[in-house]
């Protein structure tokens, strides 16, 4: 039986795969990094404004709530039809398209409600809603 006389060869582990990822995983992050600085050296001054106008999207709608008594509040404030149509007025200034949906308490009294939606037309708002459920029957 022939015997080896050469030395076994020890285990090595190979790092060139590895060593090529992480030197592209440099280069990649030094680009990166790069772009991002040249972005911030252009000098740019962002030009300031006054209003606070919203530039895009449409604002949420106004709700007005008429409870079983009468009273008018908007964002947990009492309102007079007068001080409704102010508020209504400054919001369509600032949005045309403002849109505000009007709660009534189904047991108080309908005349309550339509003097806000006439207070709402006054007010040049053209999108009033009523909010309501359906009936649990779905008529």
């Amino acid at each position: 039986m022939p015997l080896k006389t050469e030395p076994l060869e020890e285990p090595s582990i190979n790092l060139t795969s590895m060593l090529d990822v992480v030197m592209l995983l440099i280069v990649f992050f030094m680009v990166g990094t790069k772009f991002s600085e040249e972005e911030r050296q252009t000098g740019v001054q962002v030009p300031t404004v006054s209003d606070n106008i919203a530039m895009a999207g449409q604002p949420d709608e106004i709700v007005v709530n008429v409870s079983i008594d009468g009273k008018v509040t908007v964002r947990n404030e009492a309102h007079t039809l007068d001080g409704l149509r102010e508020m209504l007025e400054d919001a369509r200034a600032v949005f045309p398209g403002q849109s505000v949906v009007i709660r009534g308490d189904g047991r108080g009294n309908y005349q309550i409600v339509m003097d806000v939606l006439s207070t709402c037309k006054g007010a040049g708002i053209k999108n009033v809603s009523l909010a309501h459920m359906p009936n649990a029957k779905g008529n």
